[in-house]
């Protein structure tokens, strides 16, 4: 018996090989196809919750899209609105076009793509559309997940506000949530910091005394103690109190003009429902501050001056060196916000719906 061609052989070899694509091929779009009708139900079953809960939560027809690296949706229409029983007023919140996408080689996070404009409210103040060259949130795709956790990137945000625009070059936002925290546990925990924020003019008119534009803000912040769940917000916000809730800002610090500011404060609500607790602000940059302030007229000079002498009485330059910093501790009571001994700002009283 003759040994088989050698051509044959790569015949047969090709043929298995492209057998085996066409094996995997199938498999690959199988997985696909079932992965892209989770992602359609987790949507169903995410409008009828929110329904359950009172909210208005609709969307167009999705379609499926992104084989062959992510089993995705294409939703139109986006809507969500409710929430009065958590935020004065509710809020509501649409967008244009929303994508849901699951990287098939990473299936237990889920990216929300939000593409074209969006319109959002919150509570009593106007709605407002807003534009963003990107505007990803990535949370797990694990339902039964016991820490919810979420994270925003977005860059390039534009939004038309009376007086002009406000505009973000970079915004990250990163959020873990332990809905079965117990007193003292952190039942909500948030860090975020945006660059490079413009602002609009004053509502008088007027440009902003230390200018137009804040170079950076960022914070660290936990919510401790568990939500009650009663229906109105009154009731839940005593029950956190009389829980031991408090309202932690870790750290603060933003850049404006020529202030540096960095703030650390623990707050939570008196026997009033008001807002009460201290806080620590460090000031860098005050005397060229306080000339802005002066020379924009927010500041008569004499005061100005009169501030300045006061504070370079209390400025220490760090140990490492660097510019002198003021540090004050504040104090929030009776609505009544002092620095030291001095009272600097009386608060409006918080009113509960």
């Amino acid at each position: 018996m003759l040994p088989p061609r050698p051509r044959s052989a790569a015949r047969r070899l090709l043929i298995g090989c492209l057998a085996a694509l066409a094996v995997l091929a199938a498999v690959h779009t199988g997985l696909w196809w079932f992965a892209t009708g989770r992602l359609e139900d987790e949507l169903t079953a995410w409008q009828a919750q929110n329904r359950a809960a009172g909210w208005t939560a609709a969307a167009g027809s999705p379609a499926r899209t992104g084989w062959p690296l992510a089993a995705a949706i294409e939703v139109p229409d986006l809507t969500l609105a409710g929430g009065e029983t958590d935020i004065p007023g509710g809020l509501s919140w649409r967008a244009a076009h929303t994508e849901l996408a699951v990287a098939l080689l990473r299936p237990r996070q889920l990216r929300i793509r939000l593409n074209g404009q969006q319109h959002l409210r919150l509570s009593e103040l106007p709605e407002f559309a807003f534009t963003a060259e990107q505007f990803e949130l990535t949370v797990p795709f694990d339902p039964g997940a016991p820490t919810l956790s979420a994270d925003l990137a977005a860059s390039g945000l534009h939004a038309a506000v009376a007086g002009g625009s406000v505009d973000i070059a970079t915004l990250a936002l990163h959020a873990d949530d332990h809905p079965a925290a117990a007193r003292g546990e952190e039942a909500l925990a948030m860090t975020g910091s945006a660059e490079a924020i413009g602002l609009p003019t004053m509502q008088d008119g007027r440009p902003w005394p230390l200018g137009s534009r804040i170079t950076s803000i960022s914070f660290d912040a936990a919510l401790t103690g568990p939500w009650p769940g009663a229906a109105d917000l009154v009731t839940r916000a005593t029950g956190w109190r009389d829980g031991g809730g408090t309202l932690e800002l870790r750290r603060l610090a933003l850049g404006w003009g020529p202030l540096g500011l960095s703030a650390s404060a623990t707050m939570t609500l008196d026997g009033h429902l008001q807002p009460t607790g201290a806080a620590t602000a460090r000031l860098v940059g005050y005397d060229a501050t306080l000339d802005t302030l002066a020379a924009s007229g927010a500041l008569a000079p004499r005061a100005a001056l009169a501030a300045k002498a006061i504070l370079a009485i209390v400025a220490k330059v760090p140990e490492g060196g660097g510019a002198p910093q003021v540090e004050l501790p504040l104090t929030l009571r009776d609505r009544t916000l002092t620095a030291g001994r001095f009272p600097l700002l009386r608060l409006p009283e918080l009113v509960w719906p």
